[in-house]
């Protein structure tokens, strides 16, 4: 019998990403509280990452723009720069990728690193740990705090509940010591866990992750099927293993190119919106965004989702509802109105605050049924030509009539990454 041998594994965390990126780049606010914060003339108007300055104010990530300057009024306030952020990013994967070839992106500010194989290069981990460490703030002027183990939720674990916490940022979490360090841990600080499950298990008679972990996996699944039911024994084994600390899962440096099964794209609106042509402009917008990326990967989809959430905040309501197309696409009217049918199918008319539009069941865009109802090979070229000059001089270099309008959000999201300014 061939024995396993035991894996080393990291998982490097950046303090403060995208505020600790900005006291890099302007050292004049090295000594001062500094937070990251969307436009606070829109809803992106929160917190997106403080200092830990900014934190011994009280300043917290997610919470509104006003409430963290009424905490803390010489608070600096950064807009976000997200390409540079993914720039610097990328150049923190580089630095991990000299100790290590397995390196996955958990975030943009956490990675995963096997370094099993590293020690007869270059030392025990927490030689390698202090180097990462080192190399990373010399480079980037970010501090990582890292966690090491023998599996991913385990060095997890050991940055999010230790780590973070003291002052070398380094912290060792043996699988021996599980009951000793891990299971005392209230059930709030088990990976995974959030606060609707933390109160749920509380309900159980179930405070510490050592509550968890010493039940029986039978008796876990029986809990579970009396409080969500019968489709619960699969949620109820992740708990158990992630509160065991078993986890055999690979450290994938490839996670980001597997298969893809779906494109879309999501957008809050700037306000509730409730007239039906206003909401028609943001569903074209979208469809448009998502055939485009469906068509610069070289995937068709057959099933169009949509998804809607509406107000009031405190008691929101909406639908995600998908229609499965008589053929694959990535024709951006015919996801379009695929999208509307949907839409107006599940609206129940109250205004609306977020939308969403997917295209799944890919197949490649290579192979498709040709028609004699309408000119195919015309309207995808067409397409492919306006994608062109888009990917040349940027997504707003030719834009629909309707977008211009006050609904219209494409010139605006021209500007962003992910939600926020590039």
């Amino acid at each position: 019998m061939t024995k396993t041998t035991e894996r080393t594994i990291l998982l490097a965390d950046c303090q403060s990403f995208y505020a600790s990126v900005e006291k890099a780049s302007y050292p004049e606010y090295k000594n001062k509280p500094l937070a990251v914060a969307g436009d606070p003339a829109r809803r992106s108007g929160i917190i997106l990452a403080a200092c830990p300055m900014a934190k011994s104010f009280g300043v917290s990530t997610a919470e509104r723009l006003g409430e963290a300057l009424n905490k803390c009024p010489e608070l600096v306030i950064v807009r976000p720069r997200m390409k540079h952020y993914i720039d610097v990013s990328l150049a923190i994967t580089d630095i991990y990728k000299e100790y290590t070839d397995l390196v996955e992106v958990f975030s943009i500010d956490e990675q995963f690193l096997d370094i099993s194989g590293s020690f007869k290069i270059f030392g025990d981990s927490l030689t390698v740990a202090r180097e990462i460490q080192k190399k990373v703030l010399l480079q980037t002027g970010v501090w990582v705090r890292i966690g090491i183990s023998s599996n991913k939720v385990l060095a997890k674990s050991a940055t999010d509940i230790w780590a973070k916490k003291i002052k070398s940022g380094i912290f060792t979490l043996p699988k021996t010591e599980l009951e000793q360090l891990l299971w005392p841990q209230p059930v709030n600080k088990m990976f995974g866990v959030g606060s609707r499950m933390s109160s749920h298990f509380e309900r159980l008679g179930m405070t510490t992750i050592g509550d968890i972990a010493r039940t029986s996996l039978p008796d876990l699944k029986s809990k579970f099927r009396v409080r969500f039911g019968k489709q619960s024994d699969i949620q109820a084994e992740v708990m158990w293993k992630t509160a065991n600390g078993l986890d055999e899962s690979p450290v994938a440096p490839y996670t980001l190119s597997s298969p893809q099964k779906s494109v879309s794209h999501m957008m809050t609106l700037p306000q509730d919106y409730l007239e039906p042509n206003e909401v028609e402009t943001i569903l074209l917008e979208l469809s448009e965004e998502v055939c485009r990326d469906s068509r610069r990967k070289g995937y068709m989809g057959s099933v169009v989702t949509v998804s809607c959430t509406c107000s009031p905040y405190e008691a929101p309501t909406g639908f995600s509802r998908q229609m499965k197309l008589t053929e694959p696409t990535n024709n951006t009217n015919k996801v379009y109105n695929a999208a509307k049918k949907i839409f107006y199918n599940f609206w129940n008319g109250m205004p609306i605050r977020r939308l969403g539009v997917t295209l799944s069941g890919l197949v490649d865009d290579q192979t498709y049924q040709l028609s004699f109802f309408e000119d195919h090979e015309r309207i995808r070229s067409l397409e492919e030509a306006t994608d062109k000059i888009k990917e040349r001089y940027g997504s707003a270099a030719i834009i629909r009539a309707s977008s211009l309008t006050q609904a219209g959000q494409a010139l605006e999201r021209s500007l962003k990454i992910g939600g926020h300014y590039k």
